[in-house]
């Protein structure tokens, strides 16, 4: 529980931690905002990822100060040793969780990636005990907590990465895209995973509804890194089934500069995902005036509110009418730029980080 005496150093664990990824990205942002509140902060990882290197150190440096000075912070999104690691050191706890995947989401396709989750979700059980403090991206989140007996709970949203809300778009890959536009056709566009419980597949399948039945020159772009290439490789073979090679491209993980360019060009952004525990490039995309269509599954209606179309059920030729009202009305399509920019603002960087700050200290004031 809570000590009376505040900490001077309040150092984060994460299971692992990678360029372009949501929670990494929020646990940078929150280290350099511990820091600038006058605590000693750093990162300790068990999987330091490529981009990473000399801004994180690995778990087991991890220090013990036992004079009560050290706290330390959960990052919780997965299971790992590094949950193990949080539950055996002695400082006072806090828990910021992301939410796991549901095993049975991934199972078929990435069976490792199951058994994390499986873990992820016991070790998160465990660690409601050991908790003094805990903050979710969303209240959705947050009632899991609740559900596990965690005392004290709150909700913080994702610290959204400020160059992905206001970086320029790289001249280069704008002038691409570009290009393809010049020849007609609406530009789609989704960023996440791949992998299977971000269902690139449904977005492929509406894509080619909408395709057929709307706009034979519209495209897809699919952005984000691989999760392993057993999902990726399958959705490259239904794109090819379906004759898509040439409008449907997935570029990867991207530097920033690249993504506003994604964002920039792009007419709407289509989210058939099953499982978001917050799903912060809605924010960016609704921020950037691209209108958002989503399946209404997990945090999602949540976090968008009545800024964007939420659909409840994500079949071809449902989702493809969707996106096809969206784009051929100018009205609809204005109207929820207009309150995108209003739902963004809601989550903006500066109201995200001054959530943080305040949960960070009514967590470390005396109980």
């Amino acid at each position: 529980m809570t000590t009376a005496k505040r900490p001077s150093r309040i150092d984060q664990i994460i299971p692992s931690i990678i360029e372009h990824d949501a929670v990494s990205n929020h646990t940078f942002e929150a280290q350099r905002i511990l820091r600038e509140m006058g605590f000693t902060s750093v990162i300790y990882a068990s999987v330091i990822g490529p981009g990473c290197a000399g801004r994180v150190r690995p778990l087991a440096e991890l220090p013990l100060i036992e004079d009560g000075s050290q706290w330390v912070l959960y990052q919780a999104s997965i299971g790992g040793p590094a949950a193990e690691v949080f539950a055996r050191h002695p400082a006072t706890k806090l828990l910021d969780y992301h939410n796991i995947t549901r095993p049975e989401l991934v199972e078929r396709w990435l069976p490792a990636l199951a058994e994390e989750a499986r873990l992820g979700r016991m070790q998160l059980a465990t660690l409601s005990k050991l908790c003094s403090f805990a903050f979710a991206d969303s209240a959705y989140n947050a009632a899991e907590l609740d559900a596990l007996g965690y005392l004290k709970t709150t909700v913080v949203p994702v610290l959204v990465a400020q160059g992905n809300i206001a970086f320029p778009p790289d001249p280069v890959a704008l002038s691409v895209l570009e290009g393809a536009k010049e020849q007609g056709g609406a530009d789609w566009l989704f960023v996440g995973q791949i992998a299977p419980h971000k269902a690139q597949h449904d977005v492929v399948r509406a894509f080619a509804c909408y395709r057929k039945a709307y706009d034979p020159k519209a495209r897809l772009h699919l952005v984000g890194r691989e999760m392993g290439f057993t999902y990726r490789d399958a959705l490259g073979r239904f794109i090819a089934t379906l004759g898509l090679n040439d409008a449907v491209e997935l570029p990867g993980a991207v530097p920033t500069a690249v993504l506003a360019s994604y964002y920039a060009m792009a007419d709407v952004f289509v989210c058939c995902s099953d499982h978001e525990g917050f799903c912060a490039p809605v924010i960016e995309a609704m921020s950037r005036g691209v209108p958002v269509v989503a399946y209404a599954a997990a945090a999602v209606p949540e976090t968008i509110g009545r800024a964007g179309v939420l659909l409840t059920k994500k079949n071809a030729p449902y989702v493809a009418a969707a996106v096809h009202e969206v784009l051929s009305d100018s009205r609809i399509y204005d109207e929820f730029v207009k309150s995108g920019h209003v739902r963004a603002s809601h989550y903006s960087v500066e109201n995200a980080q001054q959530t943080f700050r305040s949960a960070i200290s009514e967590a470390i004031a005396p109980s």
